[in-house]
């Protein structure tokens, strides 16, 4: 919903995109540091983190070390460490050793003592403190969300897609390089609990009225996608009988809506089969499933999928299609879980390509209403979305910056989805490429090309002019016709040199039938007009 944003990113909102969506700029050095793999990130693997963090309410500020092991891909003595301000690293060991280090804006420089050999594993551990940036509007502008629940207690939650889980704990700050596994350890006021990633290892309750919460994630995990939730929580849980066994679902709510989380979060089994069937098995059966109510709208961090649509369905109440089919079901828990397929399971390596999360997990939310509801109700609800698609960024942002593209990855990317579903016009083969993709990228960090290749490959037609027209450009492709002679004429339009798109039309006995259209002129004879199959998203036009 990053999100966020939205959403996932991570989370949308069609009154307002994230930071993520904003006009392109003139970029900096930061923006380089933050988004390209420098030479300080490039010599190095990340394998583990071990990140253990004290959160301090009365103050709002935390402290702790990250623990960062790593395997040596070739020889160097500069690591880069991510850590946005205000926060400060306040020590730097490797061995024992404490080491020197430089500030960079947003990123430390630490000058490493020990000769770093190829093929070698080595760690280095980072102590941290600070009062981290406050969410002024979670999740599409993250940070750390202070807030005390009906009862008085605290309700502390952490997002940061796009912005950047170094806006509160130190790491390898880019999306191409993912941990394999990670503890995370977090200590709370007495009475109050910890929900994070992974599965629960033990509490500890410490002399000084805090209780510490270990949290291991046993699968490859982005850095966005860590999250502390900590609040008065009451827990419930199922087990869900998928495809690769028994999935746990564990469920933390606070008291009040126990009642309303119990009814609202059956959903989560519909959206298990649903995905399961759509995408194949659930990515994390190790880790389980968890859905946490936070007191912002809703993230997917993996593992942990964060919730906070009031139990209700729909958007906050609203169903984004207008066709009434996205008030059966409740936007964050479908749109979030998606994610943890698209997002967590095959993760993006540069930000400009986030379609790949987005606009997969946006045409999940049609899937999803077509497992359960019929493909007629699945294709009504995609379509419907269509009108909020602005048009007027490319989908793709800039590479080595962190700045992703337009927010039109979400409905206009469902759009383009669901166009090649009908251009493959095998809704089984359409099905296992889904699958496919899921199973041949699984856990793994990718790019738009590997997307595309993979689709075009498996499909057998070549694609690529349409991902190029549908990602890379504003325009949405018109066809263009017209009547004379007897025959109907025509050709794309409004489109890039080379579109080739094939479409179904309406032929003169009422069925649909295919037409291979390109930039110049081609007649068909027998009807007498063009009625194309809307499932395509395209424009028409009769000159």
């Amino acid at each position: 919903m990053k999100f966020i944003i939205t959403l996932c990113f991570c989370t949308l909102s069609f009154l307002g995109f994230s930071q993520l969506f904003q006009p392109k700029k003139a970029y900096t050095r930061q923006d380089s540091l933050r988004g390209s793999i420098t030479p300080e990130r490039a010599w190095w693997n990340l394998q583990y983190y071990h990140l253990s963090v004290k959160v301090q309410p009365n103050d709002s500020t935390i402290s702790g070390n990250n623990l960062i092991t790593y395997k040596v891909l070739k020889p160097a003595q500069v690591i880069q460490i991510d850590l946005q301000n205000p926060m400060q690293i306040t020590k730097v060991i490797q061995d024992g050793q404490s080491l020197h280090y430089k500030r960079d804006g947003n990123a430390f420089f630490v000058e490493l003592q020990k000769k770093q050999v190829k093929g070698k594993t080595e760690s280095i551990t980072v102590f941290y403190e600070g009062k981290p940036r406050i969410a002024r509007r979670p999740p599409w502008d993250g940070g750390f969300s202070w807030k005390k629940d009906a009862e008085g207690k605290w309700f502390i939650t952490t997002s940061c897609q796009g912005l950047g889980a170094s806006v509160w704990w130190p790491c390898k700050d880019h999306m191409y390089d993912e941990a394999d596994s990670m503890l995370i350890s977090i200590t709370v006021p007495k009475g109050l609990q910890d929900i994070s990633n992974g599965r629960l290892l033990k509490v500890v309750d410490n002399p000084d009225e805090t209780s510490t919460f270990d949290w291991f994630v046993a699968n490859p995990i982005n850095n966005y996608g860590v999250n502390i939730n900590i609040g008065n929580y009451v827990h419930f849980s199922e087990k869900y009988k998928g495809l690769k066994g028994d999935l746990d679902c564990n469920y933390y709510v606070l008291p009040a809506d126990l009642e309303k989380a119990k009814v609202q979060f059956k959903q989560v089994p519909m959206m298990l089969k649903a995905f399961e069937h759509w995408f194949g098995p659930y990515p994390f059966y190790e880790d389980g499933y968890k859905l946490v109510q936070v007191s912002y709208l809703g993230m997917e961090h993996q593992s942990s999928v964060t919730y906070g649509n009031h139990f209700a369905n729909g958007y906050l109440g609203r169903d984004l299609s207008g066709t009434g089919w996205g008030l059966k079901w409740d936007f964050i828990i479908i749109h979030e879980s998606g994610h943890e397929w698209f997002a967590n399971n095959i993760t993006d390596k540069d930000i400009a390509d986030m379609w790949i999360h987005e606009s997969f997990t946006n045409y999940s939310e049609s899937l999803f209403t077509e497992y359960h509801y019929g493909k007629e109700a699945g294709a009504a609800y995609v379509k419907g979305c269509r009108k909020l698609i602005g048009n007027k960024e490319p989908i793709i942002g800039d590479y080595e910056v962190n700045q992703g593209g337009s927010g039109d990855m979400y409905y206009k990317g469902g759009n383009m989805l669901h166009t090649i579903r009908q251009v493959i016009d095998n809704d089984e083969k359409w099905r296992q490429i889904l699958v496919g993709l899921n199973k041949d990228f699984y856990h793994q960090t990718v790019d738009t090309k590997q997307i595309e290749t993979y689709i075009s490959k498996k499909s057998g037609i070549n694609l690529s002019k349409v991902f190029d027209q549908y990602l890379r450009n504003t325009e949405i492709p018109t066809l263009e016709y017209k009547v004379e002679n007897g025959a109907v004429s025509y050709r794309w339009t409004t489109c890039i040199d080379g579109f080739n798109m094939p479409i179904k039309i309406e032929n003169a006995t009422g069925k649909y039938q295919f037409i291979q259209p390109t930039t110049t002129w081609k007649s068909i004879k027998g009807i007498k007009d063009i009625k194309i199959d809307d499932n395509f998203y395209v424009n028409i036009k009769k000159v």
